[in-house]
């Protein structure tokens, strides 16, 4: 299993475009040259999101395998994590589908996602396929349903405490998806108390965005900062790029363990 990158950026996420930021890359070549910038700014990982024609979400296997070629030779260092995100487009069996058929290092899936249409059978054996694959699975939780679906499956055996990777996603039903960093304390303790060594990261909304990762990383966690979620810096000013709310995170204090120490 490979190790959940210590500070990985989510450029562009599935719904946002340059109407809301003009930075925000759209195209695989702005995404190759976000990840340059963002790799030099500290980042180890790449949360990738692929737009069609028109700028819309797409799942699509074959767009995939020639972004990750294009990404790999641009940014080899990177650990580059496809998303399977339904967008209210695409059901379980398509989205395992994609992950499967584009074939990437790491994926990012939403527990409730996968779930959704009842086919736990069907879930578990995705997430065995990928681990015999050698395709790192980071499992998104949002909220208590998450948690205690999570914890199910570990208790039945469905999934290994092991080689658990987790991503906390904190604020995502709070009104205007405004984060604090009191939103991580619930994820926290049910970690502790249920998969104490499981790898996890946070990712948080809004103006807080810098706090709720510093809160992260003193507990020993991993970040996940970028446009997907916030363009806010802690000083309330709204960053130029990617790349700048990397370097933001990468001067904040570290729990060791996270990524080299300032």
């Amino acid at each position: 299993m490979r190790t959940l990158p210590k500070l990985m950026v989510a450029p562009n996420g599935a719904r946002k475009t340059k109407a809301d930021h003009p930075a925000l890359p759209m195209t695989l070549d702005e995404l190759v040259t976000t990840a340059i910038e963002c790799h030099a700014a500290g980042a180890d990982g790449l949360h990738l999101h692929l737009r069609d024609e028109d700028g819309g979400h797409i799942l699509d296997a074959g767009m995939y395998r020639d972004a990750l070629n294009a990404l790999r030779q641009a940014v080899p260092d990177m650990l580059l994590q496809i998303t399977s995100e339904a967008v209210g487009i695409y059901r379980p069996a398509e989205q395992r589908r994609v992950v499967e058929q584009a074939k990437p290092e790491a994926t990012s899936v939403s527990l409730a996602e996968m779930l959704a249409d009842g086919e736990r059978r069907e879930a578990v054996a995705f997430y065995d396929r990928c681990a015999q694959a050698d395709i790192a699975v980071q499992h998104i939780l949002y909220g208590p349903q998450d948690l205690e679906t999570m914890s199910d499956l570990l208790d039945d055996g469905s999934l290994n405490r092991e080689d658990l990777q987790l991503i906390f996603v904190l604020g995502r039903y709070t009104q205007g998806q405004q984060s604090s960093p009191a939103d991580l304390n619930p994820f926290v303790t049910w970690m502790q108390q249920t998969c104490p060594i499981s790898q996890w990261a946070v990712c948080a909304f809004g103006k807080q965005e810098t706090a709720c990762l510093r809160a992260a990383l003193a507990q020993g966690g991993n970040a996940r900062v970028g446009f997907e979620n916030s363009f806010w810096n802690a000083d309330g000013t709204i960053a130029a790029s990617n790349a700048e709310r990397v370097r933001e995170v990468m001067a904040l204090p570290r729990a060791t363990g996270n990524f080299a120490a300032s």
